[in-house]
């Protein structure tokens, strides 16, 4: 592995989600309020200056998971080796409203020396608490107003973190039944339910090992499922239980996963970045189910950066050419249009209102139109001096930016 492949992968999780907030303010989980990358316009800015305003700045330590914000609080977790920080920080002026650390000592992968050693999963805001997953597999639940631990469980000795390049990664889902969190290794994994209160396991499933994507929740012909993607497949699984519905073989050889995968009507949407982008249908025949390629781009290879998908476009960044900006119809795979590339390293995506977002990992948020026959960029802003891995977050006419070592709050006003 190369050393620039190794950044990406380790960051890849920056990548890498909660409770579904609908039309409520806040950002509480991975990739927005409703875990799809999606504002509406009357959630979004109406109006991008040709300059951001930056307001605090804040230093919270190393890591790549993505900040979330909720109950009027912004919420961070990092680490300052050995220990993993969960901060909360007042959205207004960046005060610390509240921080706990924890001891979390991390064995690297050899190959991995380039990558910092996370916490890669983004937290999950949901019922006044606060859910983080670190880089050991350490899932704590904490009081978010006080900070005050409710309850943890640790599976850091069923996780060796020296076989994974970036550790545990998945974003923490709310659905029904509960708390869904997946962890284990290259050798085997498991995706469970806890009691969100109590921490109880509610149940669990034993399957291959995490692939560092996060989980979404959908129904399909009536039944509501956890999606999610292992070292080598994308499966399905009730909710309600935890039994597997269907499997579709999606192989790496090194194992990365790490795309969300993304809803459709008919199924989901996965990309890799040597299986490249496909379609899949899920079918049901009595109590049998099964899930079938319907269209396959290989030109579009999403390495780490999940698409948002509005009104049957795919609008997303493709590892191909050194960085693509690219939109795919939904519907049959083909490419609408791509930028020529060197776009970037990586992107999050953030389809807010009438305006497409792509935060770079070279630290430049740019601003295009939300347009399936053309790339027209609008702005282009510099918003941090280190790279940005973590997922960009929309509050209101702020945005928070978290690069290498800082969490940032910018202004629209």
């Amino acid at each position: 592995m190369t050393r620039t492949r190794l950044l990406i992968v380790g960051a890849a999780l920056m990548l890498g989600g909660g409770a579904a907030g609908g039309s409520s303010p806040g950002w509480p989980q991975w990739r927005g309020p409703d875990r799809n990358g999606i504002l509406a316009a009357a959630a979004a800015p109406a109006e991008w200056p040709e300059k951001l305003n930056k307001g605090w700045t804040v230093s919270v330590g190393e890591g790549y998971s993505s900040p979330v914000a909720g109950g009027g609080l912004v919420f961070v977790h990092s680490r300052r080796d050995p220990d993993e920080v969960v901060m909360a920080l007042n959205p207004g002026d960046g005060a610390v409203a509240w921080q706990q650390t924890y001891h979390a000592p991390v064995t690297k992968n050899p190959y991995a020396k380039a990558m910092a050693k996370g916490p890669y999963s983004t937290p999950l805001f949901a019922d006044g608490r606060l859910y983080t997953l670190g880089t050991t597999a350490i899932l704590s639940a904490w009081n978010a107003k006080t900070g005050a631990l409710l309850w943890r469980k640790d599976f850091s000795k069923q996780v060796d973190t020296s076989k994974l390049f970036c550790g545990t990664a998945m974003s923490p889902l709310r659905i029904q039944e509960g708390i869904i969190v997946q962890v284990g290794d290259d050798r085997a994994g498991s995706l469970t339910a806890f009691d969100p209160a109590t921490g109880k396991e509610v149940w669990k499933t034993a399957m291959r090992g995490p692939g560092y994507a996060s989980p979404i929740e959908i129904t399909l012909h009536g039944t509501r499922q956890i999606v999610t993607m292992t070292t080598g497949s994308v499966v399905g699984v009730a909710a309600r239980d935890g039994s597997v519905l269907w499997e579709f073989p999606f192989d790496d050889e090194w194992n990365e996963n790490i795309v969300t995968p993304i809803a459709t009507p008919t199924g989901v949407i996965v990309s890799g970045v040597r299986q490249g982008t496909r379609a899949l249908t899920v079918t049901r025949s009595g109590t049998g189910w099964a899930a079938k390629q319907a269209w396959h781009t290989p030109d579009v290879a999403m390495y780490m950066s999940t698409p948002v998908l509005v009104n049957g476009v795919l609008f997303g960044h493709s590892a191909k050419r050194k960085g693509q900006l690219v939109a795919v119809d939904a519907s049959d795979g083909r490419m609408l249009w791509s930028t020529e590339g060197r776009a970037g390293t990586s992107a999050s995506v953030v389809a807010a209102g009438t305006r497409l977002l792509f935060l770079t990992t070279e630290s430049e948020l740019l601003v295009a139109e939300l347009d399936p026959a053309a790339y027209r960029e609008l702005r282009r802003y510099t918003v941090a001096s280190t790279p940005t891995y973590a997922h960009l977050v929309l509050l209101g006419p702020d945005l928070v930016v978290r690069d290498a070592t800082n969490v940032t709050r910018w202004s629209v006003r």
